[in-house]
């Protein structure tokens, strides 16, 4: 995985490139995903991110134009909850897919070879070029069954 200072300098770079100021609180989004392996809703992370930071201002907009920015460049990723929203975490991480469940919204990411192989066969077959595929299962994690 990349280091924090790379990242970083990555993230000033992209900041600069679409004229926006490094500010602490982008700095702190940044930071949290790169710290933590979870998967956070905007407002989850905002929520933290204030309570941990009492003395520095952070306004929700910053968040989502942040998180949307991260997203754009491929340094985060989300997975779509329909009408729940997006979650987030770092898109710097080895591919992986999700299981979700819908009764308590616990995420499971795993890796599968056999699927991986698979897809690209369905990819080769219609002669579809695949830059990227997202898996989500969706159903009860074992605590909810």
């Amino acid at each position: 995985m990349i280091s924090y200072d790379k990242l970083l300098e990555k993230f000033k770079n992209l900041l600069k490139n679409n004229t926006l100021k490094f500010t602490k609180q982008r700095e702190l989004i940044l930071k949290f995903l790169y710290e933590n392996d979870e998967h956070f809703t905007p407002e989850e992370i905002y929520m933290i991110l204030k309570k941990k930071n009492p003395d520095i201002n952070i306004g929700i907009a910053t968040v989502y134009r942040t998180l949307t920015l991260l997203e754009d460049a491929g340094i985060a990723s989300s997975i779509s909850f329909g009408t729940q929203g997006k979650k987030y975490e770092l898109g710097l991480k080895k591919h992986h897919d999700h299981l979700i469940c819908t009764t308590c919204g616990d995420i499971i990411e795993f890796f599968d070879e056999t699927i991986e192989m698979q897809q690209e066969k369905i990819a080769k077959k219609f002669n579809f070029k695949m830059t990227d595929h997202t898996m989500k299962i969706v159903g009860l994690c074992e605590k909810c069954q």
